[in-house]
């Protein structure tokens, strides 16, 4: 093999080498519409996401439903829902119950 064909196998391999690392770092393991509504309520509620808490999907009739509890790195907590074909999330702070 000749240097010029080593350096574009290198060239090639460290290319697609960076391409996997920066894809792998972008997406997160949660499914997306958590990922949606981690984004939500960054932009709204100014809540950067420590957890999620009963992650509920499911079907009613023809349409899918996703709910969850969200707890901000600053502690406040949020109950958030959605029933498609709705692209937002109802989202509504949680209060204190008292038992």
């Amino acid at each position: 093999m000749s240097v010029v064909a080593k350096t574009a196998l290198c060239s090639a391999v460290l290319a697609m080498c960076a391409f996997s690392t920066s894809t792998a770092l972008s997406q997160s393991s949660d499914p997306a519409w958590l990922d949606d509504l981690g984004l939500q309520l960054q932009s709204e509620k100014e809540c950067a996401v420590n957890y999620f808490l009963n992650m509920r999907e499911g079907q009613i009739g023809t349409s899918r439903y996703y709910e969850a509890r969200v707890q901000c790195v600053d502690g406040r907590l949020f109950d958030a829902s959605r029933t498609e074909p709705e692209e937002k999330f109802t989202i509504r702070p949680c209060g204190v119950a008292v038992c």
